[in-house]
């Protein structure tokens, strides 16, 4: 357990003020503001150390410090948080505080040197803001649509017709303004057109889907595909003891992404030739609609891994 893989590691919890930091091997701690003065202390600490920086996915709270370790030539590695609990129950670690979490993502980053993801090309961290807020405003959008439908059969429709027409001008405006930004970027750089070009031509897999994966995912096309559908978390879990062969279920991976390949399989299962043909068989086998869908979406994603990997577009194939 003390076997530190990268001589030396620093774990740091991240919070939205500070940053508490403990490292291996010699259990050092110290807690720094999460601010670039902080950013440039870690730096110099992780710099001296030639040490490995992990933290935990907190939602966006740790890309500023994330762009900056990075800039100043340190390693570092994001970890999943739902793997650091599973760590701590396995070591019986019940009590939770800033200075425990630090040392636990320090520890788990020792016990599993593989895991984690290093940051995204700053290309697609752009992709990525614009993607999660174009996603932001449609959910709003569509809140606002609910509300509008519940005035109308409340008879108070009129009192708020103008109000609401305004706001949904303004979301379409924005959402709008929002896609022709991410095109832009995609058409900016060629690798990213070029994998979205093949990712669109697969039936089922349109300009929304085809961004999520791309800026969702950007180990598409360099994984096999089993690994494909685990990053998005539509690899089925096995759940059997013995003689027992429990119910197959999904998740875990990536949320985002997978609803929105839930959205993709829906179209690809009644127009895409191949999945098409998939999805009637499991439909004649008895299987009901939410695994035919998973199936189907589970699919499309190592297609579209398998695609990017080979670097072709999607071709039919002949009958």
């Amino acid at each position: 357990m003390n076997r530190v893989a990268y001589g030396q590691i620093i774990g740091i919890d991240v919070s939205r003020d500070w940053l508490d930091i403990h490292c291996l091997p010699d259990g050092h701690r110290l807690r720094v503001p999460n601010t670039d003065k902080g950013h440039a202390c870690l730096a110099e600490l992780a710099c001296e150390r030639a040490a490995l920086v992990c933290f935990e996915a907190t939602g966006g709270q740790e890309w500023r410090l994330w762009a900056a370790l990075d800039k100043a030539g340190v390693e570092t590695r994001q970890l999943p948080p739902a793997q650091i609990k599973a760590f701590a129950a396995s070591r019986g670690t019940r009590a939770k505080t800033d200075r425990i979490d630090a040392e636990l993502i320090a520890r788990f980053m020792a016990f599993r040197p593989e895991a984690g993801r290093c940051l995204p090309h700053e290309k697609l961290r752009l992709l990525r803001a614009l993607t999660s807020k174009r996603g932001q405003l449609v959910e709003t959008r569509k809140r606002l649509l609910a509300q509008i439908k519940a005035h109308g059969k409340l008879g108070t429709a009129d009192m708020f017709a103008h109000m609401d027409d305004n706001l949904k001008e303004l979301l379409d405006q924005q959402i709008t303004e929002l896609e022709h930004r991410i095109e832009n970027t995609i058409a900016a750089d060629a690798t990213l057109a070029e994998n979205a070009a093949i990712l669109r031509s697969i039936p089922g897999i349109g300009p929304v889907s085809s961004t999520m994966l791309i800026a969702e995912m950007p180990e598409l096309g360099q994984i096999t595909g089993e690994q494909a559908a685990a990053l998005t978390g539509l690899a089925p879990i096995a759940h059997d003891s013995g003689t027992l062969r429990g119910k197959r279920a999904i998740g875990g991976g990536r949320r985002l992404l997978r609803h929105v390949m839930f959205q993709a399989a829906l179209v690809a299962a009644h127009h895409n030739p191949v999945l098409k043909a998939f999805a009637d068989r499991l439909r004649a086998a008895g299987k009901s609609h939410k695994v035919i869908i998973t199936a189907v979406a589970r699919k499309l994603v190592t297609i579209a891994n398998a695609l990017c990997k080979m670097r072709r577009k999607w071709a039919p194939q002949p009958a």
